[in-house]
């Protein structure tokens, strides 16, 4: 089966394409999220996708926003293809396995980072400064060290082809105003704490994880968009986690390691091999099924 990296449904608004998701508008209500299989690194998508990710991701998400939703409330309407409205059903060729029915929000325009242990571009500069996001931490951290307290690092939402730009959490309320800054912050350690927790119990680490939030018309803050998938979080076996060096992991970082390896200028996708597309996979795989206990229904 062909990977897909794009979808055509006309009879649907097109909002926006975004490295992994197609956005349609549904009506004045509702949206909906279509994950195909691209896959982007360092903020660039690459040639070809991963065969059937876009379904994987959408069953980790719909898996977590069940557990999550006594957290807080989320965007999900459905995620079962014959629920769906009629102008949707006639793409199911396309769509089915990979789409969310969702409602319509209004997006806050941060990524709320949420980080349990140092690592990534955390660690990088923690080396050079003693800080994460110019947040003073403690001398003497190693790498893949857990933070005493998980640790909130907000970012700017960049446009695709720029790079999203870590912010002080005080730099927030400027941005999306006092109240939704101090909710965004509290509810996201609660969320993660919850993740990290049932994780930790079925054999994986959730090293950091991206959230994404929305309010309704009546200023009600919801958790949107995926949530603690191997696209937006660290997920590292426990089995062989060990401080004071990089981790093996269940995400995106088998990826990165393999552009690295080739010298990949960072700039423009590549077309993958067939080998990396298929490990890369199967490190999805994995992941979904120590966290559910089944296998994917790809």
């Amino acid at each position: 089966m062909a990977a897909v990296v794009t979808t055509s449904c006309p009879d649907l608004e097109l909002i926006a394409r975004g490295k992994v998701r197609d956005l349609y508008r549904v009506d004045e209500h509702s949206l909906l999220f279509v994950a195909t299989d691209r896959i982007s690194a360092f903020d660039v998508i690459m040639n070809n996708g991963i065969t059937n990710k876009g379904k994987l991701l959408t069953e980790i998400s719909v898996f977590w926003f069940s557990l999550l939703k006594d957290v807080l409330p989320n965007h999900l309407i459905t995620a079962n293809f014959d629920q769906m409205p009629a102008k949707v059903k006639q793409y199911r060729d396309q769509l089915e396995g990979r789409s969310m029915l969702v409602k319509s929000l209004r997006v806050l325009p941060i990524e709320s980072i949420v980080r349990g242990y140092i690592t990534g571009s955390a660690w990088s500069e923690y080396k050079k400064k003693g800080t994460v996001c110019d947040i003073q931490l403690p001398e003497g951290m190693q790498e893949s060290q857990p933070f005493p307290e998980p640790l909130w690092t907000p970012s700017t939402k960049a446009e695709i082809g720029d790079h999203d730009e870590n912010i002080h959490p005080n730099k927030v309320p400027a941005i999306i105003g006092e109240k939704h800054a101090a909710e965004m912050a509290r509810v996201s350690v609660e969320l993660y704490t919850k993740a990290r927790n049932y994780a930790a119990e079925h054999g994986i680490i959730i090293a950091d994880t991206k959230f994404e939030f929305g309010v309704d018309e009546h200023d009600n803050l919801y958790l949107i968009d995926e949530v603690l998938t191997p696209d937006s979080s660290r997920f590292w076996p426990a089995s062989t986690y060990k401080v004071g060096a990089g981790q093996d992991s269940f995400d995106k970082q088998y990826l990165r390691n393999y552009l690295e390896s080739v010298g990949f200028d960072k700039t423009k996708g590549i077309t993958l091999p067939e080998d990396v597309v298929v490990q890369t996979m199967a490190k999805y795989q994995e992941a979904y099924k120590l966290l559910t206990g089944k296998d994917a229904q790809l």
